[in-house]
């Protein structure tokens, strides 16, 4: 396979990917970037500045999309309970809800593309994925 037949089907998994979560979230009123902070935060609990760093924005834009999800009542921000100085961003209880909602559906809808795939294909595209998107892959 040549580099750029890998590039193509890295970008056309992307497209058809992003479509669902594009269109999943718009049903939920939840831009891309409000999906990931979501699917984030239902693991970790990160500080607001590495969050930032991580979606590759800056502090005032993650301010502001962090207050509006917490207007919605999907995160909150509490004090880091080790530096009192800093604040993480925590999935409330009806975030979680609804990420685990999204997160369903958008399996659902990737099912047909997923199902394709044995068990065995399955588990070597996890490896092959992490292995590419890590940093320090």
């Amino acid at each position: 396979m040549t580099s750029d037949a890998l590039v193509d089907a890295l970008v056309r998994s992307t497209f058809q990917v992003a479509g669902v979560l594009t269109r999943i979230g718009a049903k939920y009123d939840l831009s891309l970037t409000q999906l990931r902070v979501l699917g984030l935060l239902r693991d970790r609990r990160p500080r607001m500045t590495e969050l930032a760093e991580f979606l590759g924005l800056d502090k005032s834009t993650m301010s502001g999309l962090i207050d509006r999800a917490e207007r919605r009542g999907l995160v909150a921000r509490d004090r880091n309970p080790e530096d009192r100085r800093v604040v993480d961003v925590v999935i409330t209880p009806a975030g979680l809800e609804l990420a685990e909602q999204v997160y369903d559906e958008v399996r659902r809808a990737l099912a047909p593309m997923t199902s394709r795939l044995g068990p065995e294909h399955r588990d070597q595209l996890v490896e092959l994925l992490d292995t590419a998107l890590s940093p320090s892959g």
